[in-house]
């Protein structure tokens, strides 16, 4: 009998974790859709969502925005619906892991929400720093708006000392 394959629950566990799969391949998607906010801006070939989420995971965050310039045009989801949605067929524990965090995500009122929701916009403004520095002129606004909607005094001390200093900087040491 090789890993409970004609123990009780066994279609149950094939079914989490085709459940589990399905999930990480709808995530992959990430991998492959631009942020296309940055198209508004001229950015050519901006970074995908996953290297976007992979930033802002290294800052303590999730990721899932609009661009601005779509949000007069479209009811903004409700990010609870989408992740009931998103790991409806995930095992209990890990659907309701998901959805913890992304509730929490979303009402902000713990540090860890807070700092996430600041990651997320710190990665924006490091990004269009990235840009501006490459010679697109265009990304101010980002950096203004980003700058703008930090929340904690240590992101806007991070971002501060992003904006005066090189990008490269880190290279100098």
């Amino acid at each position: 009998m090789a890993d409970g394959e004609d123990t009780p629950g066994h279609d149950t566990d094939r079914a989490a974790a085709a459940a589990v799969a399905g999930f990480a391949f709808e995530m992959g998607i990430l991998k492959r859709m631009r942020r296309a906010g940055w198209w508004h801006a001229g950015i050519r070939d901006p970074e995908s969502v996953a290297e976007h989420s992979l930033r802002v995971s290294q800052l303590a965050a999730l990721t899932g925005d609009l661009p601005h310039t779509a949000r007069p045009y479209v009811t903004a989801p409700d990010p609870l619906t989408i992740t009931a949605d998103q790991t409806a067929r995930l095992p209990d524990a890990a659907a309701r892991t998901v959805r913890e965090a992304v509730a929490e995500y979303e009402a902000r009122t713990t540090v860890e929400a807070q700092c996430a929701y600041d990651a997320d916009k710190l990665e924006c403004l490091l990004q269009a720093v990235e840009y501006k520095a490459a010679g697109n002129a265009h990304v101010q606004g980002w950096i203004d708006s980003s700058r703008r909607a930090l929340k904690t005094r240590t992101a806007g001390r991070i971002a501060d000392a992003a904006l005066t200093i090189s990008p490269l900087a880190w290279r100098d040491r």
